[in-house]
């Protein structure tokens, strides 16, 4: 028999699309999260794809069945970042043969209905459709008392839009050119947003259900490493200067946003953003004798779906 012409170079496995819902209560004031979460691990798995030999699997059954029990126990279940470093700890802890997991978690928005000026105790809207997600890697390959946490969070499908402060000129213009340069547009784009922070090391729990991480430390900085104080502040960032900025180009105003992160958040080493833009085009109504093309005049638009022009990049720390 022939030797086999190829080798096993890579391996991971787990489970997809696991739906969370977790109420915690404090007296009547009660929070929720709801999470869609993927959790995989890589480690000495290799016999099940070359051997058949499943001796080494930890069901994706169980994963699920452990995502669920670190949801119920973790102290850090409305932290998405500090849930997933924590299912990842648990992990690589209870199986010695598993020397790296990654977690994805996908966190819906719940904001607390306001009835009057105050936030109810227990009810809640879905007030956009926009998502927070992160991404983490907790790598054992160093030891199980050495386990490193890369940590990478950001949002996805933030539809924002603005009528004015946006233009588009001097841009290369030769045969193929039909687009019209012009000094205000509407400019629309479902933002798409990751920022890495520096990898830092994580103490194994004594007590896989209860890990003491309040104090968990930044790499290089020494100060205590606060993932929700930086979600609120990107967004917010990303917010203001889309508004502010009297934009000459997507581009120019992508990395405005960039700067401003990195220099008011000293956690975070780099920052991506993908822009994809949603056009609104002006109807043409010559035909009737009305002018809705002039720019000042233009107030009825086509959304155009397709095709749309794509502005992506990343801006990492010197």
């Amino acid at each position: 028999m022939s030797a086999e012409p190829g080798y096993l170079s890579h391996a991971r496995y787990g489970k997809d699309k696991i739906r969370v819902f977790r109420v915690v209560r404090e007296g009547e004031w009660h929070h929720v999260v709801e999470y869609n979460v993927t959790a995989l691990v890589e480690g000495d798995i290799e016999i099940s794809y070359t051997k058949a030999d499943n001796s080494v699997v930890v069901a994706t059954d169980s994963i699920k069945n452990i995502t669920y029990y670190v949801a119920k126990t973790s102290p850090y279940i409305l932290q998405p970042e500090r849930f997933a470093i924590h299912l990842g700890t648990h992990l690589v802890s209870k199986y010695a043969h598993l020397h790296k997991a990654f977690i994805t978690v996908e966190s819906l928005r719940w904001s607390r209905i306001l009835v009057g000026d105050k936030p109810h105790t227990h009810s809640f809207t879905r007030d956009g459709d926009d998502k927070r997600i992160v991404n983490v890697e907790v790598d054992a390959t160093a030891g199980k008392d050495k386990l490193v946490a890369k940590v990478e969070s950001g949002l996805k499908d933030l539809l924002v839009l603005k009528t004015s402060g946006s233009g588009f000129t001097n841009f290369v213009k030769d045969e193929y050119t039909t687009l019209i340069p012009v000094d205000d547009r509407i400019f629309s784009t479902t933002i798409d947003l990751t920022y890495k922070f520096a990898p830092f090391p994580v103490p194994p729990p004594a007590d896989k259900s209860k890990p003491e991480w309040a104090g968990l430390q930044s790499a290089g900085t020494g100060d205590v490493w606060d993932s929700e104080k930086a979600a609120e502040h990107v967004r917010k960032i990303t917010l203001e200067v889309f508004a502010e900025d009297e934009s000459e180009s997507v581009q120019a105003t992508l990395y405005k946003m960039t700067q401003k992160i990195l220099t008011e958040n000293k956690f975070i080493q780099s920052v991506t953003y993908a822009l994809p833009n949603k056009h609104y085009v002006p109807v043409d109504m010559k035909y009737i004798g009305v002018d809705n093309l002039t720019p000042e005049k233009a107030e009825v638009f086509v959304p155009i779906a397709a095709p749309s022009g794509l502005i992506s990049a990343t801006v990492s720390r010197k």
